[in-house]
């Protein structure tokens, strides 16, 4: 066998394996052995009649098939190592020539890129300065403050953005009811967008022990597709109505963060200080080795085959 190895665009090889008079003869005579059992002449046992009629039935076309698969899958793994040549992909083997006493194989396959490194040296990337501002601190707090917040029964007054309603409700459609659509004693925070669109803002104005119906459509893209679309009727019936109230941002609040070494509420700030900093730092090296790589990669040309692209496109999928 011999074999003759060509560089393609967009990274690709071809090797071109040339098989011997020999070894084709070879392994047209193992195909022949292998067929000869399974072929059935009248008046002869099955694999006892002569080579020729064997050969006749079987047809030249299917001899040649099966010896093709016999050779190569002998050859198939020496034809790219003896070239030195590693697919990153499944090649593609086209028969170029095959008759009684020749066979030309063609192999094309991917293979990672060649390139010479480009200058990665003297690259201008800046790393971004960090800076904790008194915004950053405040917006902290405010989280604290809304994470210890109390929920307090409203005896007077409606329903408001921001309170949370305790209802009963159900949804109808064409005056049936429909699945998963009802519930009691449900806690739903005015503003959370939680239901869907129209859901919420029609409580807004009720009182307690008010009821009311609520015409809405559900999306389009709803995940129901009974319902995606759908126009319903909610009836909804308003049992309480709780407001939160906010602590004061204070020692006491600092307390409630339950952060080891914080009692006051200028050793929260200054641990909030220290913990804004940290996260902006490990930010800033991200986003500068991210900008460092894509300059040393600007500075590579690089011709990546398809099949490694779609390759890493299903490890991301």
């Amino acid at each position: 066998m011999n074999t003759e190895v060509k560089k393609l665009e967009k990274s690709m090889v071809e090797i071109k394996a040339v098989f011997d008079t020999e070894e084709w003869a070879t392994a047209q005579e193992k195909a022949l052995n292998k067929l000869a059992g399974s072929v059935k002449l009248d008046g002869f046992r099955k694999g006892h009649a002569p080579k020729n009629l064997i050969k006749a039935k079987i047809g030249a076309k299917a001899l040649r098939e099966q010896a093709v698969e016999e050779i190569l899958s002998e050859n198939y793994a020496k034809i790219f190592v003896d070239n030195n040549v590693t697919p990153v992909a499944q090649p593609t083997a086209n028969i170029v020539k095959s008759t009684e006493t020749e066979l030309e194989v063609t192999f094309t396959c991917p293979v990672k890129p060649e390139f010479e490194l480009g200058e990665y040296k003297g690259l201008e990337v800046k790393k971004a300065q960090v800076r904790v501002t008194k915004k950053d601190v405040e917006e902290r707090l405010n989280d604290y403050q809304k994470q210890f917040a109390e929920l307090v029964v409203k005896e007077e007054g409606t329903v408001e953005e921001g309170d949370t309603a305790v209802i009963d409700y159900e949804g109808f459609k064409d005056g049936v009811a429909f699945e998963g659509g009802k519930a009691e004693n449900y806690s739903l925070e005015i503003g959370s967008h939680s239901f869907i669109p129209g859901f919420e803002e029609g409580l807004v104005g009720m009182a307690a022990g008010e009821e009311k119906e609520i015409n809405l459509t559900f999306p389009k893209e709803y995940h129901a597709a009974d319902l995606a679309g759908a126009e319903v009727v909610f009836k909804v019936k308003v049992h309480e109505i709780k407001a939160k109230v906010l602590p004061e941002i204070d020692d006491e609040l600092a307390k409630d963060v339950n952060i080891e070494g914080v009692e006051t509420l200028e050793q929260l700030q200054e641990k909030i200080k220290d913990q804004i900093r940290t996260m902006k730092k490990a930010e800033a090296e991200n986003k500068f080795n991210e900008e460092v790589i894509k300059a040393v990669v600007a500075n590579n040309t690089i011709d990546v085959p398809d099949a490694m692209v779609d390759s890493e496109v299903m490890n991301i999928i």
